[in-house]
């Protein structure tokens, strides 16, 4: 059951981006081997092309000495490659023998007519699960399952087809402690069995605990590979940032007053996602909110700007306290918020330019329902003029944009409306590096002005060149708060992972 593998100056380019830069190792087989690395170190394109979703621009690929080049995931999987995703693929109304079998379940014919012969099926569940140490209801529906249990059926669904090669992403990503604890019993059981596995995450406590080897790529190299008991997560950490100089934001004219708080959240609390959730904006501040994925740093803005309940906690706004804060609600005494997902949330695609600038501030344009394109034009003009949107014509559908000209759309949206308080939440994301710094110089202008902000990326780099101060939540916590004028990148991402 077990496999080497064996890669040879494996590349990947994408346009004039190397994802994969001549990428030669052996993983050994019958071990644990996790891949680290930052966001776009090169793992997924790595893991990519070994389960068959993309095929390498230069470089070869080998099991067990074998030469192999798969031009599908259908072609890795008949290769015995399977690969456990980090969003589970189970259907919640069948049940764990149907989930684990779908599309193949055992037949035999009764009185001339062919069925689903479901006691051979439940006995191949029950065997399947002896094997692996494993002790759950063939017949039990994966929606009374906890999700730790549901993960078990995805590595179990995985496993029935015998690989060779276990590819796991992000597998603990949404898992309690003790579902973690019970997801390793399980690695290690089929480790002793002679599957080879290939693991990434984002947690750096879990390697000493289940990672044999940890392979670290950087910027689409490979640093290097190691044997996890004989190092330390510090070599790991310094491995997968180097010799990073300390960043540095612009200098600020005025240290920011921490008095008169324009932003207060107090105890705020929404069950499972985060808990006792307490701090200050300060006016003109850009605050961070840092954290993996998971932390609840999404979820903390919606619950504040009303998109989602909360069970518990104070809200104070320029002032007003907030029992049940609503969008409408927030938006009206000053805070605008432009979403993670701003092609689906942030945009109406189909809308003009001129339409995407204006929708947010309807309400001050509008106060009786009259909507009049000359009252929206002053406001489309001028943060089309002060926020450089590279535009021919306004009444141009907003797709006809680049990324980076839709992202100031999004922020010149809220800007109409005149706030007090920005949330910033991945206003980078998927953007070029110009139109990166140029949204940055935005924010920081507008701080220089006044407004108050809370910054989100999953870009670490980030949050210590725009923020003036960041604060670091883990699995829905607030751990400690730090000074980016006094944090290294290890650091910070150490905070994220560990906590300091």
């Amino acid at each position: 059951m077990s496999a080497a593998i064996q890669t040879q100056s494996l590349t990947k380019v994408y346009g004039n981006v190397v994802a994969l830069d001549d990428f030669s190792h052996t993983f050994e087989p019958s071990r644990i081997h996790a891949l680290m690395g930052k966001n776009g170190s090169g793992k997924s394109t790595l893991v990519k092309m070994l389960s068959g979703v993309t095929q390498p621009t230069e470089g070869t690929m080998a099991l067990d000495g074998e030469a192999v080049s798969f031009k599908s995931p259908q072609e890795a999987f008949d290769a015995n490659i399977v690969t456990v995703h980090q969003e589970l693929s189970l259907v919640p109304e069948l049940s764990v023998t149907e989930n684990i079998f779908l599309g193949r379940l055992p037949r035999a014919s009764m009185l001339g007519v062919s069925a689903i012969d479901w006691r051979k099926a439940h006995r191949q569940t029950e065997k399947l699960f002896d094997r692996m140490g494993l002790s759950l209801d063939p017949k039990a529906t994966i929606s009374s399952l906890s999700v730790g249990q549901q993960q078990t059926v995805e590595i179990a669904k995985a496993m029935s087809f015998e690989p060779t090669l276990l590819l796991l992403d992000e597998p603990t990503s949404a898992l309690a402690t003790k579902e973690v604890e019970m997801l390793f019993g399980l690695l290690r059981t089929l480790k002793d069995q002679g599957v080879t596995m290939m693991y990434i995450s984002h947690r750096m406590s879990e390697l000493a605990e289940i990672a044999d080897t940890v392979t670290v790529l950087r910027d689409g190299q490979h640093v290097g590979s190691i044997e996890m008991a004989a190092s330390s997560l510090g070599t790991v950490v310094d491995m997968m940032f180097g010799d990073v100089a300390r960043a540095t934001r612009p200098a600020r004219n005025a240290a920011i007053p921490k008095d008169n708080p324009v932003l207060q959240v107090r105890g705020l609390t929404r069950e499972p996602v985060f808990r006792d959730i307490s701090f200050d904006l300060r006016r003109g501040e850009v605050l961070g909110l840092a954290g993996m994925l998971g932390a609840g740093r999404t979820e903390v803005l919606r619950s504040i700007f009303g998109a989602d309940p909360l069970d518990s906690g104070e809200i104070v706004l320029d002032g007003n306290t907030i029992a049940e804060p609503t969008p409408e609600f927030m938006v009206q005494l000053g805070l605008g918020y432009t979403p993670e997902n701003r092609k689906e949330v942030g945009l109406v695609q189909e809308h003009s330019i001129h339409n995407n600038l204006s929708m947010a501030s309807l309400f001050k344009l509008a106060p009786n329902g009259l909507i009049t394109k000359s009252a929206e034009a002053p406001g489309v003009s001028k943060q089309i003029d002060q926020l450089h949107i590279k535009v021919d014509s306004p009444d141009l559908p907003v797709s006809s944009l680049s990324g980076g000209n839709q992202q100031k759309v999004v922020i010149g949206n809220w800007l109409n409306t005149d706030p007090k308080v920005m949330f910033f939440d991945e206003p980078s994301r998927g953007v070029d590096v110009n139109a990166k710094q140029q949204i940055f110089q935005i924010i920081w202008e507008q701080a220089a002005s006044g407004l108050s902000s809370i910054f989100v990326s999953t870009e670490l780099e980030e949050m210590l060149e725009v923020c003036d101060r960041i604060l670091v939540l883990k699995e829905g916590e607030l751990l400690s708060e730090l000074d980016p004028a006094e944090t290294t990148l290890a650091e910070l991402y150490t905070a994220c992972m560990e906590g300091l």
